[in-house]
Parts: C-alpha cells; structure tokens; sequence
C-alpha cells in the first residue's frame, strides 16, 4: 500500500529509476499562491548555494501535482507546490506511474481573501451569503427548509441577503485547477452550506450528494474564472469597484494599496487573525519532493533545507516579508526535524 511521507512517517518502496541524464537545475511546479514564496526561496538558493537558481512555475495546485504525479525521470517535475493537502487519489495516480515516495512539507498558513478595490466600501459578508450567491443550486428561497433545491437565481449580493448591498453578483476567481478554489469551496462555501440543517443533516446519509451541493460553483456568469493570474484579477477589481475577487492573504498584503479584504463573519483577513485562528477562511501551504530525484538532481535537499531554514519560514524570516503566515514554533521543529532525517537518510 503506497503512503504518503508526513511529518511522522516515511516510506520506502522503490529506487530512483529512468534517469539516464541529470538536470542541472530543479522543476518546481503547482500552486499560484505558494509560488511567489518558492521563488524567493529559489532567487534565494541561487545566490548563497553552487547550485542554479531553481526553475519554478505557477500551474495550479491541481495542475501541478498532475505533472508531479506523472512518473520518475528528468522529464518531470522534482517539486509541486500546493494550497492544500495532496488527495488520497492524487497519491495513487503517483504510485500508479512509479512515484512511491513523496515527501510532504507544510510550510505555513495562508487565508483566502474575498477582496475588492480600495476605492470602494468594505464588504462584509457570513460563509452563508456566499453560499447563497455562488452556489449552482441552492435551498429554495421561497421554502428554505422545505429540502428542495433550486438553479441559483439570485442577481444582487442584497437577494441574498437584505443587509448586503444591492449591487450585482460579480466574483472573479480561479479555476477548478488550483487549490485556492478548492480550499474556498470547503473553507467559504461548504462551512457557509452547513448553516443551512437539512443539508448539513444530509452528509451523513449522503456524502457525495452534501459535497456536491455545497462545493458546485454556478456557471452562469456570476463567478467568473480568471485562471491562475491573481494580478489579472487585481486589475479587474481596480477597474470594476463592484466586483470581488477572490485570493491568497499573501496576495492580498502585497496589493493592499490596491485592494482590500472583506469581513468574513465579521473578521477581517489580516496576518494576526488568520495566525490566532480567528479569520474562518484559512488554510495550510504546502510542498511535496519526489524522494526518488533527491541525490540524482542537483541541491535538491539544499533547497529544501533553505526553505525549511527559521531564516526563510521562520517568525522574522524573509517569506513572512513577503505575506507567509508562519507555523508555531514547536510545529516548525517537528516538520523540521523529519524533513532533516529524511534528507540524511537520502543522501546516506
């Protein structure tokens, strides 16, 4: 049975194989919110270490463990970044084409920001508001409690909810592809789901049914996919004070002079709350290394060590400068430790 190596375990199944010519650099692909860490970390790498500077690109969290899991060789990626944990079927597509050890390194906390331009006024809206407003089906609005479901009809963020502005529907967001859309489905919209009893009722009765209703984006316009470029969506916010767009914290603070957070449940997304646990919309980060490529590419365990340093994820470290969210201090050192004995075990 293939496993996953945690912070707790490690596996051991087979040796590196389909190498016949190293690279002389490192592939990191996956996700668009880790990537302006793991390219810091990389320019970081690049110019105190021998090694080249890292190559890192931005393919979504999904769309990178695709091309991680997709087999052993130069050919494939050494690294993915991801915005949330690596699925039970994404382990086994890798143990499928021969990538049976993955080591997993969490990294940090990120919040997902429902943002939109400066110049407008904050909004401030529950998980449930944005539930009902982007939902493909939702609760009848005639009859909530009546269990019958409805195609989403709502047009204003005020249908919705009286309180909220009449002002129209417009959130523009990523795709299915990265892990900031599936972290806002289970963080924003299946938490916003689960206010409403007869379907939170139905996740016991019927799991594939509940996710389904409470993770289904509508695809009539009103979320509007805008890949995996958060600057594209920074730009559209700034040209349409009426829209939300939708990404990571770390994003957010680097744009704050354009943008703003909007209050979830009456919390704003800020480095403290989303670090005390206060903010509701935030999750871990995360990069997983093919062990198999570690002693065959070149400075792999280096960079691993350089991202994992208390000078990079670290309180004071450079990536908390750059919108990182560090983990507590004893949950540093144990991902820490592992990620050390795992290095030495590679390269005994």
């Amino acid at each position: 049975m293939n496993k996953l190596i945690s912070a707790a375990a490690a596996l051991s199944l087979t040796g590196f194989v389909g190498m016949a010519s190293a690279r002389d650099y490192i592939s990191v692909v996956g996700s668009s919110t880790v990537y302006p860490f793991a390219t810091m970390v990389a320019e970081q790498f690049g110019k105190t270490s021998k090694f080249k500077t890292p190559k890192i690109e931005s393919a979504g969290s999904g769309g990178g463990l695709k091309l991680f899991c997709a087999g052993v060789g130069v050919e494939h990626p050494d690294i993915t970044n991801a915005s949330r944990r690596i699925k039970k079927s994404e382990v086994e597509r890798c143990a499928k084409n021969g990538v049976e050890e993955i080591i997993e390194v969490k990294v940090g906390y990120d919040g997902i920001a429902l943002a939109n331009c400066k110049k407008a006024p904050q909004f401030s809206v529950t998980r449930k508001d944005i539930f009902l407003a982007l939902a493909k089906d939702v609760p009848d609005p005639k009859a909530p409690e009546s269990g019958k479901l409805v195609p989403n009809l709502y047009q204003t963020w005020k249908e919705v909810n009286g309180n909220l502005p009449d002002m129209a529907i417009e959130v523009l967001g990523p795709p299915p592809t990265s892990g900031t859309r599936d972290a806002f489905a289970e963080l924003a919209m299946e938490s916003g789901c689960k206010k409403v009893g007869w379907i939170n009722a139905m996740k016991k009765k019927d799991k594939k049914m509940y996710k389904s209703i409470c993770h289904t984006v509508r695809e009539d316009g009103k979320y509007i996919e805008a890949g995996e470029n958060d600057n594209l969506i920074v730009q559209k916010l700034e040209a349409n004070k009426g829209a939300l767009g939708v990404f990571g914290y770390s994003f957010l603070d680097q744009n704050s002079d354009k943008v703003q957070g909007s209050l979830v449940d009456g919390v704003s997304p800020t480095f403290e709350k989303i670090t005390d646990g206060s903010y509701p919309v935030s999750r871990p980060l995360f990069f997983y290394v093919k062990k198999a490529h570690m002693g065959k590419i070149p400075g792999i365990d280096a960079f691993v060590a350089e991202f994992t340093s208390e000078k990079a994820w670290g309180d004071e470290g450079y990536l908390a400068d750059k919108g990182l969210i560090p983990m507590p201090v004893e949950e540093r050192k144990i991902f820490k430790s592992n990620v050390d004995s795992m290095r030495r075990l590679t390269l005994k």
